[in-house]
């Protein structure tokens, strides 16, 4: 509790220390995204369904008489969950460099660099307990009681910007779900001129501790990544690749795993249209909670989707997703989707 209360001071000593010049500025953003799927499942029944994606975000912002920008923002329509009010604040400084307060995140994820993938919303339905991830900050736990530090531009070097960031628990008793405590991440981007190319590279580590009562995790969350994206002209290739380990991931916060994941994919531009292709190769080997074995989970994803502007803030989109599994060594979720829609977004 005096964590929580000390973190409480923090930030409205931090906020009330500011003169407010005028009243907060709003702005508004979102998408409306609507599709069909269809999902080939190779163990399974084909289904065809629609899918929406509905969002809409308001954004809160105001600068002081001393020159720092506190802002915030809230989802007031999610498909999934219907609201979003998890942002917390963000203190940005005149120099350049940003606070991130409550929820903030976990700066070893912020720095993980974008791989090209389809941008359709198809997927094949995944019933197994595979476990093998295909992200590349699957390791970047945070609590929500949690700050991150964003460096200015430029930061030690010419291109270079870091984050640092911290959380720690709610100071409730652990129960029968893992439950993450605190965690500590850095990450840090550069980006660079080759030429004609723009280089970025993007790395991050990060460690969590977590707890459960009754049974200690064999290893609790932690990761590293690092990835490295290229862009010349109209062209961009991308790669990365993360390893760590996760605790807590089944409905009841029983299982842990480690893992390792390799992402690569290629983005092209030519007028109107987009060209997308990714690949994702990722394995773990799961447990029981505090346990081992040697039996390991896998999930290759390989996607495509070509993305057509019909007008400002009009996309229409059509994608591919193939994926190959094993739950446990054993073949699982194998199959392929379609997805043809289009988002309108503000």
């Amino acid at each position: 509790m005096k964590k929580e209360l000390l973190m409480g001071t923090a930030l409205v000593s931090t906020l009330g220390a500011a003169s407010i010049a005028e009243a907060v500025t709003p702005t508004m953003s979102g998408n409306h995204q609507v599709g069909m799927e269809f999902d080939s499942p190779t163990g399974g029944t084909d289904t065809n369904s629609q899918n929406n994606d509905n969002n809409f975000t308001v954004s809160l912002s105001e600068t002081t008489d001393g020159g720092m920008t506190i802002s915030s923002s809230f989802k007031v329509m999610d498909e999934n969950t219907k609201e979003d009010y998890d942002a917390g604040f963000t203190l940005a400084f005149p120099g350049g460099t940003k606070l991130d307060l409550i929820n903030a995140g976990n700066a070893s994820g912020s720095h993980a660099v974008s791989v090209p993938s389809s941008a359709g919303a198809e997927g094949v339905a995944n019933t197994s307990t595979n476990s093998a991830p295909t992200g590349l900050d699957f390791g970047a736990d945070s609590t929500v009681f949690g700050l991150e530090l964003h460096t200015a531009e430029d930061f030690l070097t010419e291109g270079l910007t870091a984050s640092i960031s911290v959380s720690t628990d709610s100071g409730a008793a652990a129960t029968s779900t893992y439950r993450v405590d605190s965690h500590i991440a850095v990450g840090a981007t550069y980006v660079t001129d080759l030429g004609d190319t723009s280089l970025t590279i993007g790395g991050g580590i990060s460690q969590a501790d977590g707890s459960r009562d009754g049974t200690t995790a064999t290893d609790d969350t932690a990761g590293m990544h690092v990835g490295l994206s290229a862009q010349t002209g109209d062209l961009t290739v991308a790669i990365g690749f993360a390893d760590g380990s996760k605790a807590g991931v089944s409905d009841n916060g029983s299982d842990e795993y480690t893992a390792e994941v390799v992402k690569a994919g290629v983005k092209y531009v030519t007028g109107d249209l987009t060209f997308n292709v990714g690949v994702a190769s990722g394995e773990a080997d799961d447990h029981a909670l505090g346990g081992s074995d040697s039996l390991d989970d896998g999930h290759d994803v390989t996607s495509a989707s070509v993305s057509y502007a019909v007008a400002d803030g009009v996309t229409a989109i059509l994608g591919y997703t193939s994926t190959e599994s094993t739950d446990e060594g054993v073949g699982s979720d194998d199959g392929s989707a379609w997805y043809i829609g289009a988002n309108m977004s503000f």
